[in-house]
């Protein structure tokens, strides 16, 4: 035994060693293309912002923010009935099965269905309700999965509690569960808009295969959202569209960052006012 300690100790100082390698070189590898990113965005002398930027930019803020209406309420309302009012029984078993796979399913597929459902079916053209919609469809599971996750942390000790004080069933989710859940809902739901806000390839099949007439196309036909002015800039083979391209991801990633930021702030605000 006293031989296995010092080994156990080595063996430790070891896989530590490689983690922190692993976490470095990652690290570093990602650093290095957001240089490279960088020195393509804003290489070169100032310039003005491309044509199409300013609309592209509101059209995807416009987009995440309609996305995330449509889909927090449908679902936190799923998660809140399959984790606390869902009997467990073979159709609910059925039902979060195909929740975990629709959250494992290629983008794609979702503007695929996204042009089948909204552009054709409804008339919404390739317009930004319709990508709001699509976006909508595909943050869907992970709120629901993220949320439920959330609910099932919460001790059971504290629905017994509620209830055994004479609270309704929908009172004690209400009052207790759901305020207990809020910060893990919360970083679930920033995740997925996180998600919705960087995806191209639904806005790119619904601008692409939509049918005209559209209510508000990009002047290109393309949905007015970010990633697909990315995609089009990105097609040319102009250095200018390139660098074109490199600012506007550099914009998209300072979005991303700033809505992670302000959801971490939230969460510590709240953990803090209910101390």
């Amino acid at each position: 035994m006293s031989r296995g300690r010092p080994d156990a100790r080595a063996a430790d100082r070891l896989l530590r060693a490689a983690g922190l390698t692993v976490t470095l070189g990652g690290v570093a590898v990602l650093g290095a293309l957001l240089a490279a990113v960088a020195a393509d965005a804003f290489g070169g002398s100032a310039r003005p912002w491309p044509p199409g930027f300013a609309r592209a930019l509101a059209g995807s803020v416009s987009m995440v923010g309609l996305a995330g209406c449509l889909a927090v309420p449908i679902g936190v309302g799923a998660a809140v009935y399959l984790e606390e009012y869902a009997p467990r029984d073979r159709l609910t078993r059925l039902i979060e099965l195909n929740i975990a796979s629709l959250a494992g399913v290629p983008a794609v597929v979702y503007g695929l269905l996204g042009l089948a459902v909204f552009v054709r079916a409804l008339g919404l053209g390739r317009s930004l309700a319709a990508g709001a919609a699509t976006l909508a469809l595909l943050v869907l599971p992970a709120v629901i999965l993220s949320t439920r996750a959330a609910l099932r942390a919460v001790p059971r000790s504290l629905r017994d509690a509620s209830c055994a004080l004479g609270a309704t069933r929908w009172q004690t989710i209400r009052h207790q569960v759901l305020p207990a859940a809020l910060p893990g809902t919360l970083a679930g739901l920033v995740l997925a808009l996180a998600r919705a806000l960087g995806e191209a390839a639904p806005l790119i099949v619904l601008g692409a295969l939509g049918s005209l007439p559209a209510p508000a196309p990009g002047p290109d036909g393309a949905i007015p959202a970010l990633p697909a002015r990315i995609f089009d800039w990105l097609s040319r083979p102009e250095a200018e569209f390139l660098r074109n391209a490199a600012a506007a991801i550099m914009v998209l990633l300072v979005l991303v960052l700033l809505l992670s930021g302000l959801a971490a702030w939230m969460r510590d605000r709240w953990r803090v006012a209910h101390r």
